[in-house]
């Protein structure tokens, strides 16, 4: 039998190579804990599998393409740290603002915690100020 390797190197990867960017529920349900604690970039929180799934599926239906690339992925024993840069081309209602069919990218940070093989908790910090920008929308305050 195939032993699947669930150090936090490879749950992450896995969650956003397979779970975000192909939108694979199978794999989610495999390698998020039921209980998941997620808060997404965009503001979202969710708890649960399926509540993270709904959120997931909303994104992928503003953002056709939407992909998350790690640029730098740290990682300890339990916990992973990764700085992201998320694309996708906009082809359905995203802030409020319908379809453009601009490609919008921006950079983020994701800190997950896990847990016997699962992930239990993931946090993630987008620039919303960019996605804006890019929408033609609220543009970014200065200090």
């Amino acid at each position: 039998m195939l032993e699947v390797t669930t150090d936090p190197t490879t749950l992450v990867r896995r969650f956003y190579a397979e779970v975000w960017d192909t939108a694979d529920e199978r794999v989610a349900r495999q390698i998020l804990h039921p209980d998941l604690m997620f808060r997404g970039s965009l503001g979202r929180s969710c708890q649960g599998v399926e509540e993270f799934l709904d959120y997931m599926r909303s994104i992928h239906a503003a953002l056709a393409g939407y992909r998350c690339v790690i640029d730098e992925l740290i990682v300890t024993d339990r916990r992973a740290a990764a700085r992201m840069t998320f694309t996708g081309l906009h082809h359905g209602a995203f802030f409020g603002v319908p379809a453009t069919g601009r490609q919008i990218t921006w950079a983020g940070c994701a800190f997950f915690t896990t847990d016997r093989g699962q992930i239990t908790e993931v946090w993630v910090q987008g620039d919303v100020d960019a996605i804006k920008q890019q929408l033609g929308i609220a543009g970014s305050g200065s200090m």
